[in-house]
């Protein structure tokens, strides 16, 4: 979450209102972001968590804990790259993209800025990337294919040559 202040100046001195960047997450691949502004933090913690909630997309994990595959993102000039982790490694990411990670649930993952360090930019940017990430079943049901033969293992190299053997 972040919150920022800003001023507008009018005849009798300034006047002070609220932005919140919220993301939201249920922990188990579902995750949201939402911005909202008020004259008071509460209320602006208020729409930004229903925007989230609004907005909430599914990203594919892999055995619950990290992603399938590496991705890049970017957003205005905030730039991610954030790729998969074998166990124990942890959420190794800075600011805005850890929370991103911890509402989503990963627990095994690495995430670098490149660029901006605006917030909303490197939430947005994380979103990016993690909209481009697919599952081996997502990838396998689009090319019509089975998912060992997506990965290359348990048969796939037996599927192959039963092919090639039947163009010859």
């Amino acid at each position: 979450m972040s919150i920022n202040r800003v001023a507008k100046v009018v005849k009798g001195g300034r006047r002070f209102g609220f932005s919140a960047l919220v993301v939201t997450g249920d922990g188990a691949g579902r995750v949201g972001f939402g911005a909202g502004k008020a004259r008071e933090v509460p209320e602006a913690i208020r729409k930004a968590t229903e925007k989230a909630k609004k907005t909430m997309v599914r990203v594919p994990l892999r055995e619950g804990r990290t992603l399938h595959h590496d991705a890049k993102g970017h957003f205005g000039a905030g730039k991610v790259v954030v790729r998969a982790a074998p166990p124990g490694t942890g959420v190794i990411a800075g600011g805005p993209m850890r929370a991103v990670f911890e509402a989503l649930g990963v627990q095994d993952v690495v995430a670098k800025s490149v660029g901006t360090s605006n917030p909303y930019n490197l939430v947005k940017a994380a979103f990016d990337a993690l909209a481009n990430t697919q599952s081996p079943r997502q990838v396998a049901g689009r090319r019509g294919m089975k998912v060992p033969e997506v990965l290359g293992r348990r048969g796939a190299d037996a599927v192959a040559a039963e092919a090639a053997g039947a163009e010859e």
